[in-house]
């Protein structure tokens, strides 16, 4: 009994660690990375780094490797995995599950303003504000490049890649973060706008509080299209339950955290 979960995110790894925790006999995990950040977090079970070749490849994995079911619990941004794993899962007759976290709600005193797309966010900029916490990852920077007016300090895991703006700070961190330290980022930097991706969940959630607190407009670009008419979760104990019953098996392998 062969799982691949397609991961990186923090409930792929979690679900990988219910999984370890109550893995009956034979249960075999792979756990696929896509290799976008230097020191990844290693969830347990087999660890795959790197891409399939597009939904061909990925079914030819999917069959060389005798595999029984697919978990997509990548990140909300990486539509193209999901749309290949879709293709792919279908194309071997394989059972795919979705696990996506639920999108951000704003709260009273919110101001957000959506955008379709890191371009479109940027279009937004010049009239909010003069100083931006760019909290988008370490790649699209290009969109902001022509916004030689602004200032942007730049959050991600590793240093960011191609083209940036001409002011530019990049700050290397890695969430989850408190809600006294991104305070912090936003006074001491003096940020008068905030710009991220509605990636949901709760480890990074906590610069939407703060910027709520200091009345702060917040762009946030919306999610990309995700495969329709499949089964989807958002949660890794759903995922388990989910996991169990492809196996025949009632009820969760094993304990859920969270």
């Amino acid at each position: 009994m062969h799982v691949l979960i397609l991961g990186g995110t923090t409930e792929a790894r979690r679900l990988a660690e219910s999984l370890a925790a109550g893995r009956p006999p034979g249960l075999r995990v792979t756990n696929s990375l896509a290799g976008r950040v230097a020191a990844p977090r290693l969830p347990p079970g087999e660890i795959r780094i790197g891409g399939f070749g597009g939904a061909d490849g990925l079914a030819d994995w999917l069959r060389t490797h005798a595999v029984d079911a697919v978990v997509d619990a990548t990140h909300p941004f990486a539509g193209t995995i999901s749309f290949n794993a879709a293709r792919a899962a279908a194309g071997a007759r394989v059972p795919l599950l979705a696990l996506r976290r639920p999108g951000w709600e704003p709260a009273d005193g919110d101001d957000w303003h959506e955008a379709g797309s890191l371009d479109e966010a940027a279009e937004l900029l010049p009239a909010l504000g003069s100083r931006i916490f760019l909290t988008t990852g370490r790649t699209g920077l290009a969109a902001f490049t022509g916004l030689d007016g602004l200032w942007f300090l730049v959050r991600s895991v590793d240093p960011p890649e191609g083209p940036r703006p001409s002011q530019t700070t990049v700050l290397l961190d890695r969430g989850p973060f408190t809600l006294d330290g991104e305070r912090d980022v936003l006074r001491r930097h003096r940020i008068d706008v905030v710009v991220t991706k509605d990636s949901g969940g709760a480890a990074t959630a906590p610069k939407l509080t703060a910027a709520r607190e200091a009345g702060l407009p917040v762009v946030v670009v919306r999610r990309p299209p995700a495969p329709e008419d499949l089964p989807v979760v958002t949660g890794p104990a759903e995922a388990v339950r989910w996991i169990g019953e492809v196996y025949g098996r009632r009820g969760p392998l094993g304990q859920s955290s969270g």
